[in-house]
């Protein structure tokens, strides 16, 4: 039965269900007999989210691409877990991944603050977000029933048995009572903790059980009772302030017992409030308001800010304590254009963004803010880096250009640490769709021109207005009307994959034959001809292949696709990238200018307008609109092949 047949009745029984079937209660005693036959129940904090990270899988990369390609930065794992929410971090999520199996393993990171640092729009707070929601869909754990801080029922242990529970058990028991529970204890139960009630709770940041947000306070009014709780006043007419029953346990430390605890922009807080945030790390203990002595806390403390106001904080000698006690994972923006586009799609498909897309669309914009985040180098220019940063081959020659990625990225100090933001993208494209005239679609040029529209009028210091209007109106210009010269004549040329085929062949029977000092067998007439130079030297000229080169370029060709022949690899046109953009450029040459002469025409003869319906035709067919056809044809024909 799908979900569309089910009634509203039979999806909430069904989830209902689903939910009873993991709720528990007991007796203590009946908690020890559950662990006794499943050990791994008890767990803490940090073991708790990386069991979360892991069971969801890991994927190891393959040793061949550890030092090149996409994964020269040092990353060795990619973790299911984050894989469908961020993208082109893999860096970043691989050292969160490794802090919390060292504090799983209880080593020094298990008393320290996970601080996640980076401009605004990286995606800290996404993070966390991710590790909270996490802990609400996974399963609930086990609780002294009616505490405050749904604590561990272990703690009910007397310290005197705890070694022989342990070896029982085959496990380690750490932390203590909170004051509420030890008064109940010897009040409600008569120290007869075997019958003290056990029930198993869901995570919920919504209800305040184990998930605990501390947003930035204003300083002149801190109160650190938002971290540890207070005392209830209305309660101290009925008990004395030493009574725990007075207490109120609701602080965000409080709270995130068992669970997280997140600090959002938490250098804007009061050097108490970190004090206090720290010692629940690393301590494992809290004060309790008032005169109740420490409360024991089992938390993971996470914390983000932008750069800014980690710099500042970092400048005050007097912050070395707490310096000491944090782990920095700095999450910078996106570097590969792939993933880039894969971040603008995921946040597109959750919205109600209905309009038409035009291709390369998204694409452009991703493009650019790439390029705003690049560094400059000696060794290429920017779209070169953006392109070898995001695994493409460039061809210079006829040959790959030999750059190496981990140079590109050791030349670099803050590469990813400034330029523009997801949110500054998104907005362009909302303030595209906008501007489009009630056509309901963006393409590229209404996206660039929203986009250098924002440039001019955000707050941006001259020179990165200059830089920044140079990369929309030179560099990503240029990028552009290449990609559309290619999508228009592909469009124009019929069937142009079968034609590439053909050259792609013809070249190889010819080039083979060159290169072997053969004859080439015509595969029409089986007559046996001498290799075909000029034919040739008109594919190779269009990389600029030319002279003495061109003898090597064709050894390369034959040699590399006799070696994936031989491996089984299927072989096309598109198998060796230089001679597959020879031969693009080579179609494109050949038909650029009956492209410019139909494409720019105002009126067209019976010939020339089948040709144009055609051409139309197949954009359509490619994902374009006839409202962005419209557009990207009127844009080719002002633009492309001028005289």
């Amino acid at each position: 039965m799908n979900e569309t047949s089910r009634s509203f009745e039979e999806i909430i029984k069904a989830d209902r269900a689903v939910t009873n079937a993991t709720e528990w209660s007991g007796t203590f005693l009946d908690y020890l007999e559950t662990i006794r036959e499943d050990p791994t129940i008890p767990k803490l904090a940090h073991a708790r989210v990386y069991e979360t990270i892991i069971d969801q899988g890991v994927t190891d990369i393959p040793e061949g691409e550890l030092t090149t390609g996409l994964y020269a930065d040092g990353v060795s794992k990619i973790y299911d877990f984050f894989s469908e929410e961020f993208f082109g971090i893999e860096k970043v999520l691989g050292q969160i991944a490794r802090y919390f199996h060292s504090a799983a393993l209880k080593g020094e990171e298990a008393r320290q603050v996970l601080y996640l640092m980076g401009p605004v729009g990286s995606g800290k707070s996404s993070l966390v977000e991710k590790l909270e929601t996490a802990l609400e869909e996974g399963p609930p754990f086990y609780a002294i029933a009616g505490c405050p801080m749904h604590e561990e029922p272990l703690h009910l242990i007397p310290r005197h048995l705890r070694k022989e529970f342990e070896k029982m058990l085959g496990l380690h028991i750490e932390g203590d009572l909170c004051p509420v529970c030890r008064h109940r204890l010897t009040e409600e139960f008569d120290g007869h903790y075997e019958q003290v009630p056990v029930e198993t709770v869901h995570f919920s940041r919504r209800r305040r059980v184990g998930i605990g947000v501390v947003p930035p306070v204003d300083p002149n009014n801190q109160d650190t009772s938002v971290l540890i709780g207070s005392e209830d006043i209305s309660k101290l007419d009925a008990y004395s302030e030493g009574d725990p029953r007075v207490l109120d346990l609701n602080g965000a430390l409080n709270v995130a017992n068992r669970g997280l605890c997140e600090f959002i922009e938490v250098f804007k807080n009061d050097t108490e409030y970190l004090h206090a945030m720290i010692t629940a790390t690393q301590e494992k203990m809290i004060p309790a308001p008032g005169r109740h002595g420490m409360v024991y806390v089992d938390g993971v403390i996470t914390a983000h800010s932008n750069e800014a106001e980690w710099q500042k904080f970092r400048a005050d000698h007097t912050n070395e304590a707490i310096l000491d006690r944090i782990v920095v994972i700095k999450v910078p923006y996106n570097l590969r254009l792939d993933e880039e586009v894969k971040i603008y799609s995921k946040i597109i498909d959750r919205s109600d963004f209905q309009a038409h897309i035009a291709p390369h669309t998204v694409e452009i914009a991703s493009m650019f803010a790439i390029l705003s985040r690049l560094e400059p180098t000696a060794k290429c220019d920017p779209m070169t880096k953006l392109k070898i940063y995001n695994g493409e081959e460039v061809l210079e020659k006829g040959k790959t250009k030999k750059i190496d990625v981990n140079e590109l990225r050791d030349d670099t100090k803050r590469e990813g640490m400034d330029g523009i933001s997801t949110r500054f993208t998104m907005k362009a494209l909302d303030n595209a769709l906008s501007d489009s005239a009630g056509a309901a679609c963006i393409n590229p040029i209404s996206v660039r021109e929203a986009l250098v529209s924002m440039v001019r009028e955000a707050d941006f210091s001259d020179d990165t207005r200059k830089s920044y209007l140079e990369i929309l109106q030179d560099t990503l210009n240029k990028e552009y009307q290449e990609i559309l010269e290619k999508e228009v004549t592909k469009a124009f040329v019929f069937s142009f994959s079968e034609q590439a085929d053909a050259l792609f062949q013809n070249y190889l029977d010819h080039a083979e034959a060159y290169v072997n000092k053969s004859k080439v067998k015509d595969r029409n007439t089986g007559e046996e001809l001498k290799p075909d130079e000029p034919f040739l030297k008109s594919i190779e000229e269009q990389i600029a292949v030319i002279g003495s080169a061109a003898d090597g370029f064709r050894q390369d060709v034959i040699a590399y696709l006799w070696s994936s022949s031989r491996r089984g690899a299927s072989v096309d046109y598109q198998s060796y990238e230089p001679l597959s953009q020879a031969i693009d450029k080579k179609l494109m040459s050949s038909v650029r200018d009956l492209s410019r002469i139909v494409t720019r025409a105002t009126t067209r003869d019976q010939e020339q307008t089948t040709k144009y319906d055609s051409m139309v035709g197949n954009l359509l067919e490619h994902g374009y609109c006839p409202h962005c056809v419209d557009v990207v044809l009127k844009y080719a024909a002002n633009n492309l092949w001028k005289d």
